[in-house]
């Protein structure tokens, strides 16, 4: 037997009757050789992580735009919070912890500069709208690899796609990581939102924190803690404590995601993005030769969507600059 066959005899062995297991995946869209070390998972895994949209996901906002200090989350930490939750779910309920991990690091590769905000800007002016999880897929299918895709299991793209809205994965481990998506950003939201002075611990509300715990440590450690206890065939937390977090994110909901001082300056991102759509729309030769290619095969619109959400938040400010503000003249 090989390393990997060993690994997926093992999977059988040993995980939970309800895990998803590598050797019975469903497969890529294109067939290819098995990895001799490596099971399916594992590879789309290291796939992932070696890929430029995931490098890219350091300079994205997560909710404070351009912060000023090292401690704010950028998509990246939070990224591997959300891996760091998936896995240990995962693994308390031993469920396949490569597969929670693999759809836990691909979940954001299609994430717009500036957050939310951006990807509110692209839905203003794509037909038909745009959501990143969409877009995290066809990251992974088509535009990673100079258009060859990074080829993941069926797994792995269900539960990106499936990571936020609509229906829920087809695998358990696909399921935690919509859990521990939602888990992770609304307490390091509100980690940043304390560190930025737009709250204070005391702000949560007292029925909440008896709940859940008095701090953001207690709390996580109280989720994640309630979802293992409770869950079997399904994933589900206690009525009690699906309540008091639900109560949670409407406070953090009306507290921060749309308190006027931390959005001040989402208008702008707005229409910074907005303008970039615009010009590369009137003009597709502009656009990067690859995205010239996806302009000749898809439309134009779909090409200036690509380029517009692959942008840092650096770049698109660096770009709008050189495209829309004027230089001051120097003599040489």
């Amino acid at each position: 037997m090989t390393i990997r066959e060993t690994l997926e005899a093992r999977e059988r062995e040993y995980l939970s009757p309800y895990a998803a297991k590598a050797a019975d995946s469903r497969g890529r869209e294109r067939e290819e050789e098995p990895c001799e070390f490596r099971t399916c998972f594992q590879r789309d895994r290291d796939r992932v992580v070696h890929c430029k949209s995931f490098r890219r996901l350091k300079h994205k906002t997560q909710v404070f735009l351009s912060p000023e200090g090292d401690h704010f989350r950028t998509r990246l930490t939070h990224t591997l919070e959300v891996s760091q939750i998936a896995r240990s779910i995962a693994r308390a309920l031993n469920l396949n912890e490569d597969l929670a991990e693999a759809i836990a690091l691909a979940h954001d590769l299609g994430h717009t500069p500036f957050g939310h905000a951006g990807e509110r800007a692209l839905a203003k002016v794509v037909e038909g709208g745009f959501r990143h999880y969409e877009q995290s897929v066809r990251v992974a299918d088509k535009l990673e690899k100079d258009g060859a895709g990074l080829n993941l299991s069926w797994e792995v793209r269900d539960g990106v796609l499936n990571h936020t809205t609509g229906q829920w994965p087809a695998t358990l481990e696909g399921c935690i990581v919509r859990h521990a998506d939602r888990i992770a950003y609304i307490h390091h939201d509100m980690d940043d939102a304390i560190r930025a002075g737009v709250l204070k611990e005391s702000d949560i509300p007292h029925a909440i924190r008896a709940e859940l715990g008095e701090s953001r440590g207690e709390r996580l450690d109280t989720l994640v803690t309630d979802i293992i206890r409770n869950s079997g065939e399904k994933l589900a937390f206690s009525a009690a404590k699906q309540e008091a977090f639900d109560e949670l994110y409407k406070f953090m909901f009306q507290a921060l995601y749309v308190n006027p001082t931390v959005k001040s300056d989402e208008a702008k991102a707005d229409k910074l993005l907005i303008t970039l759509f615009d010009h590369f729309r009137a003009d597709p030769n502009r656009l990067p030769a690859e995205a010239q290619v996806v302009a000749w095969q898809e439309g134009v619109e779909r090409a200036v969507a690509d380029h517009i959400a692959s942008m840092t938040d650096n770049y698109a400010v660096q770009l709008y600059e050189e495209l829309f503000i004027p230089r001051s003249w120097h003599v040489k």
